[in-house]
């Protein structure tokens, strides 16, 4: 497997490959963030847009996101964030999303970072699993509500 930063070309795909990994959270193609969910170009933009891939075959994507990104919801300055964990159903099970989440804290790391932040549905318990193999710990005094009657649980890892 391969982690490298999304090529311009893959943008569309790896849109598609966020709305389908997030598909049994949303409401369809009528909940207004599937279409956030899908523009992988705007990540790219103002964040950071990674894939793991192995050979052609897209596996999975994150959106890391720096200092002063506008991605960035949860963070304080002292804090790396990343959003958007999504690994392709078919590749479910292959620790895609477990480098993608320690790449995204290497990233941090880099930017100075002393600890990790991040937001998730409490429906997600298999990414839940993830970051608790990697460490994260529940902060429910940082869960917030995005959307009245969306709320979204965060974790957090001091990195070290």
């Amino acid at each position: 497997m391969e982690l490298r930063r999304a090529r311009p070309e893959e943008a569309a795909a790896v849109g598609d490959l966020t709305v389908a990994a997030y598909a049994q959270f949303t409401h369809g193609a009528v909940d207004p963030y599937v279409a956030r969910l899908r523009d992988a170009a705007a990540r790219d933009r103002d964040a950071e847009l990674w894939v793991a891939v192995e050979g052609p075959e897209l596996l999975g994507t994150v959106t890391y996101c720096p200092p002063a990104s506008p991605w960035r919801e949860l963070a304080r300055d002292h804090e790396g964030e990343f959003r958007m964990l999504a690994v392709h159903p078919a590749a479910r099970g292959r620790r895609v999303g477990t480098a993608l989440a320690a790449l995204c804290e290497e990233r941090a790391r880099g930017h100075g970072a002393s600890a990790m932040v991040l937001s998730s549905l409490a429906e997600m318990t298999a990414a839940h699993r993830v970051y608790d193999r990697l460490g994260y710990v529940r902060l429910p005094h940082r869960d917030w509500e995005p959307l009245p009657g969306v709320r979204l649980i965060a974790f957090g890892k001091e990195l070290t």
